[in-house]
C-alpha cells in the first residue's frame, strides 16, 4: 500500500511517499520538495499516514538540526538498473563532500557518461536522503537541482560544503 505524508522543514514542506508491507514496515520511495521538477502528483489512491513516516521525519529533523550526517532508512526507489547504480553511488557521498558529475560517473562504473549520470541524478526520487545536492559542475558551479539551486545551496551550506564555481560567487 502506498502511503504519503507532508513534513515541514527549513526548505519548505516535503512530500514523503512510501510503501507499507503487510507487517506495516515502511520502505521510503520518495521525498519531494515543493515545486519539485518531475515530482509526482498526489495520487488519490495513496493513503495519508503521518505515523508511518515517524522514523523518516525524526531523521530528517536531526539532519536539518545538523546532528545527523547520514540516514539509516529502508529505501525502495524505482528506476532503471543504471539509475539505481547512480543513486547508490550518490548515497555513498559523505556529508559535507561534493563530487562532479564526471567523478560520479566513475563511481557508478560508467566513466565518460557524465551526461547520462546527470540525467539519472535529476530523476533521483529520494531527495536529501539520497544526496543529489552533493553533485556539482566540473568548474565547481552549482548546477541544476530538481528542488531549485537555492535549495541546493542551502543544503550544501548546512553541511559545510563550500562550492567554488561561478554560481557560488
Amino acid at each position: 500500500m502506498t502511503v504519503h505524508a507532508f513534513h515541514a522543514t527549513p526548505l519548505g514542506r516535503l512530500l514523503l511517499v512510501g510503501e507499507l508491507d503487510a507487517k506495516g514496515d515502511l520502505a521510503l520511495t520518495g521525498i519531494y520538495l515543493e515545486q519539485h521538477r518531475r515530482g509526482p502528483a498526489l495520487d488519490p489512491a495513496w493513503v495519508e499516514d503521518a505515523r508511518a513516516f515517524g522514523e523518516v521525519t525524526r531523521q530528517l529533523d536531526e539532519y536539518f538540526a545538523g546532528s545527523r550526517h547520514s540516514f539509516d532508512l529502508p529505501l525502495a526507489a524505482a528506476g532503471t538498473p543504471f539509475q539505481c547504480r547512480v543513486w547508490d553511488a550518490l548515497a555513498h557521498i559523505p556529508w559535507g563532500a561534493t563530487v562532479t558529475y564526471a567523478e560520479l560517473a566513475v563511481r557508478a562504473g560508467r566513466p565518460g557518461a557524465a551526461r547520462a549520470v546527470g540525467a539519472a541524478v535529476g530523476r533521483n526520487p529520494i531527495s536529501i536522503v539520497v544526496p543529489c545536492h552533493r553533485v556539482i559542475g566540473a568548474d565547481g558551479a552549482l548546477t541544476g537541482y530538481a528542488g531549485g539551486v537555492d535549495r541546493k545551496a542551502f543544503l550544501l551550506a548546512l553541511e559545510g560544503a563550500a562550492p567554488t564555481g561561478p554560481a557560488a560567487r
